[in-house]
């Protein structure tokens, strides 16, 4: 009597074997003999092909078949076209290290995990998730790399406000705990409390941005 791996083994070299179906998209799961067929093909013919398949070979119990008929015109919206797609698209990101990022998708919703040096890589692997099609959510759990000291931190932000000539480095207060930032002062316009929030997040361990500057 075979077990449920090895009737699964047999089921996809069939489905493979078989000339007139594209088992790409097809997923095989055994329980006690009875095969689920999921996933989707092309056309009707395929589906029915796929389910005679099955039914031949050695040990099959039972079937049940939740294939779908998607034509190339439909959206590609099944969970690992979604993670193919957003592996795609961190590839093409230089913001994104996609070695250091796991992607899982499950019914469309999507759980970013791993390790990166910088809050923006996070904040855009994110951002880049949730355009694609498909994705009804975003759990973004990627974590920083061990925080700098607070002092070192603080030494950064401060020097990049100095450097940005839109911005007058002395109107603003900038405190640090942890990865926890928390600017105060005045300033003169929007924009430039925008610059003083963004050189804040762009420091490496920065967690969290605690922005109370005050427009005048």
């Amino acid at each position: 009597m075979k077990s449920d791996s090895q009737l699964q083994h047999d089921v996809l070299d069939e489905l493979e074997w078989e000339p007139s179906i594209d088992q790409a998209d097809i997923g095989v799961a055994v329980t006690d003999g009875v095969v689920t067929l999921s996933g989707f093909v092309k056309c009707y013919p395929q589906k029915m092909a796929a389910e005679k398949a099955t039914r031949r070979v050695a040990g099959v119990k039972a079937l049940a078949e939740e294939i779908k008929v998607r034509f190339a015109s439909d959206p590609k919206t099944a969970d690992h076209e979604i993670a193919r797609r957003i592996l795609d698209m961190f590839s093409w990101n230089v913001s994104i290290p996609d070695d250091k990022i796991a992607v899982k998708v499950e019914h469309g919703w999507v759980t970013l995990s791993g390790t990166v040096d910088w809050y923006y890589q996070s904040d855009e692997a994110r951002k880049v998730a949730g355009k694609v099609n498909g994705v009804v959510g975003v759990s973004n759990l990627i974590e920083l790399h061990k925080l700098p000291t607070s002092g070192d931190v603080k030494d950064r932000i401060v020097a990049a406000i100095k450097r940005n000539a839109d911005l007058d480095a002395a109107s603003v207060t900038v405190f640090t705990d942890g990865g926890k930032v928390t600017l105060g002062g005045k300033v003169r316009a929007w924009n430039e409390r925008q610059i003083a929030e963004s050189a804040a997040w762009a420091a490496p361990g920065v967690t969290r941005v605690e922005d109370n500057i005050v427009v005048v």
